[in-house]
């Protein structure tokens, strides 16, 4: 006759350490995280008191509280439809929609190609040299499409060496919108695969051993195995892009305004720069400004919730 097993006997549970005890416990850390909280309180959180501009006629020469109280006279331009603020609005969002659709999915696309590599020596090879653009100024990006597609650049010299029409690249309006995708495609799609790299690496290799012995092709692996398990990371990202979506690149638009004019390349970060640092309309900048940041919030909150919605973690978990 067999024994039976003891009933197992509950492990008593530690009492909740306080507060206190775990600052004590987890003092080294906490003291590494000072400079950091430091750099994040005096360059973020500090300078959000200067949106009291944004309700001041403000005079630069005076304390910050001193200048005289206007309301909201400052967000006239915005309510009222001020022409070249308008401008600047629909050429911020068209440039936004146009990098969700081709800026945001190419790192996804180029992660899952390096992860198809089979040889991993090849892979860090191409990974370097993909990485590499990412820690170029723009100012050095811009020389380089300059010296590629300007007017005495290499290929319109190629095209004066065979009798063709030389073409403006970057003076056109037309074309403004697809030559700034083609610069952010260039500068960060490769940094942006590390994430999806590291999520692609979690994901468990039983489930494509199942999927092939159920005759499962490389495109329904693909489908059915690998953008699912990266679907919670796509989500996150794409949230904090829609926070993100009024602000495209202010260095990268003023460095090549002179080129194409203001019309066709003025966004929202170079509206307040033109018009609150170089025109001194410093009430006006700032209501703009403080509104886009607004706006951003309420997107990455909308976004989150609707993720919840479909069951995904989105940027904080629901209550």
């Amino acid at each position: 006759m067999a024994r039976s097993s003891p009933p197992a006997v509950p492990r008593p549970q530690k009492p909740a350490l306080s507060w206190w005890a775990r600052a004590r416990r987890d003092k080294v850390l906490l003291l590494m995280a000072i400079p950091g909280l430091g750099l994040l309180l005096a360059f973020h959180y500090l300078p959000l008191l200067g949106n009291l501009i944004a309700f001041q006629e403000y005079l630069p020469f005076v304390p910050l509280g001193r200048s005289p109280w206007v309301g909201f006279e400052n967000f006239a331009v915005i309510f009222n439809g001020d022409l070249e603020f308008l401008n600047a609005l629909r050429n911020t969002l068209v440039i936004t929609l146009v990098q969700v659709v081709f800026v945001f999915p190419a790192p996804i696309a180029l992660a899952l190609l390096l992860n198809s590599l089979l040889s991993e020596r090849i892979k860090r090879i191409v990974q370097s040299v993909l990485y590499l653009p990412h820690f170029l100024s723009w100012v050095i990006v811009i020389a380089i499409f300059q010296q590629i597609l300007g007017g005495s650049g290499l290929i319109n010299n190629l095209f004066r060496s065979q009798g063709i029409e030389t073409v403006d690249f970057l003076g056109n309006p037309d074309t403004f919108i697809t030559l700034l995708t083609s610069q952010v495609i260039w500068k960060d799609t490769g940094w942006g695969t590390i994430l999806f790299l590291a999520a692609l690496t979690q994901i468990d290799p039983a489930l494509y051993e199942a999927a092939r012995v159920d005759g499962a092709s490389r495109w329904r692996q693909l489908w059915h195995v690998t953008l699912p398990g990266i679907r919670g990371l796509i989500i996150l990202l794409l949230i904090l892009r829609l926070g993100d979506s009024l602000t495209v690149g202010f260095e990268q638009i003023v460095l090549q305004q002179g080129f194409v004019g203001r019309p066709a390349s003025e966004v929202l970060d170079t509206y307040v720069y033109n018009n609150g640092v170089l025109a001194g309309q410093w009430g006006v900048s700032a209501a703009v400004g403080l509104v886009k940041g607004l706006v951003g919030v309420a997107l990455v909150l909308g976004a989150n919730k609707i993720a919840h919605v479909f069951g995904e973690a989105g940027v904080y978990q629901k209550q």
